[in-house]
């Protein structure tokens, strides 16, 4: 049983030196078997391990994680620790993380840069053998950084041309939504997102409707472009500034996440618009709560478990220097469900 305190015949803390003279063997032999060496006999090592549960000697694993450069961590930085898409995104990495050894360190940024700086910092000069990031967009020093330690990094929900990735084309699946809603006869169409400033997936997305409509050659009303805090309730609030804008109201409403779309129709309700006759609404992420919504929510579903698990398999592979694919892209498919339907016969063409 490993005792809790120092040996008492030495009075103090045993050190490697005391292991080795308890054992009959060098330091050098001492530190070969407590960082698992092949090589050592049988008996040399029977005897280091029984000094050790007999002394109660606890190895300096941060020291020796220094001199390897190896610390076991792995840390990440995620802009929204209550967003649902990275929560399941991260519980898959880490898992994955677990399976492979390493322990994980998570901070949260709430979309703020420099931030993500200070924590990415903190977790590399804590000791870290890889770090994952959401999205392109970061400091430069931070990126130096990163690059001088000889950090692994990989980046998720996003693709880049410079780093490794795991993620999916923003834009290219918030076009499919529009067109989606084009195809059904809906030409004023609204949005809704969170903030876009140093946010390349939301920015992505804005612009993926703005393309679509312009294809037909259309685009948003300014009235109808939303930008807002994050949860339910700045759903709400943006369905209402937009009905208040003294303006022809939009016949279908596009929202960066899930909750917002909640809020959407829970105003939409309130207001006495119907979803879908009145108003349709897409969300994004699918969401668990999506499906059972009523009426159930049109979505564009996000793998973000899969995401997850193939960054942490993606930095497993960098960190035993094992060669990996740069860039894993991942489809983000439209779930066609309950909130869309074609727009009212006086709505359409107007």
């Amino acid at each position: 049983m490993k005792q809790t305190e120092p040996d008492q015949g030495l009075g103090r803390y045993p050190v490697a030196r005391d292991v080795a003279e308890r054992a009959g063997v060098s330091t050098a032999t001492v530190s070969r078997v407590l960082n698992g060496t092949p090589g050592v006999r049988a008996d040399k090592r029977e005897a280091v391990l029984r000094a050790v549960r007999e002394m109660g000697f606890v190895a300096n694993g941060a020291a020796r994680a220094l001199s390897l450069r190896r610390f076991g961590t792995v840390g990440a930085v995620i802009p929204n620790i209550e967003n649902e898409e990275f929560i399941r995104a991260v519980s898959a990495f880490q898992k994955r993380l677990r399976d492979a050894g390493y322990t994980l360190l998570l901070t949260n940024a709430g979309y703020d840069l420099d931030v993500e700086l200070r924590e990415a910092v903190a977790l590399l000069e804590r000791g870290i053998d890889g770090l994952l990031l959401v999205g392109d967009i970061h400091r430069p020093d931070l990126l130096t950084r990163l690059q001088r330690q000889a950090v692994p990094l990989v980046q998720t929900f996003t693709l880049s041309k410079e780093r490794d990735c795991v993620g999916f084309d923003n834009k290219a699946a918030a076009h499919r939504a529009t067109s989606y809603l084009l195809d059904l006869g809906h030409r004023r169409i609204g949005i809704v997102t969170g903030f876009r400033k140093d946010n390349d997936r939301g920015g992505a997305r804005v612009e993926g409707v703005r393309q679509a409509l312009a294809a037909r050659s259309l685009a948003i009303h300014p009235a109808h472009d939303i930008t807002t805090s994050y949860g339910i309730g700045a759903g709400r609030d943006a369905l209402r500034q937009i009905l208040n804008a003294g303006v022809p109201s939009p016949t279908a409403m596009i929202c960066g996440t899930d909750q917002f779309a909640f809020g959407v129709m829970i105003e939409a309700h309130a207001s006495g618009l119907r979803v879908p006759d009145d108003l349709s609404v897409i969300g994004f992420n699918d969401a668990d709560y999506a499906a059972f919504l009523s009426p159930s929510l049109t979505t564009v579903r996000v793998h973000a478990a899969e995401i997850g698990r193939i960054a942490g398999e993606h930095l497993v592979a960098r960190m035993a220097g094992e060669p990996r694919v740069r860039v894993t892209e991942i489809d983000a498919e439209l779930i066609v469900r309950g909130s869309t339907a074609p727009p009212r016969p006086d709505q359409a063409g107007r």
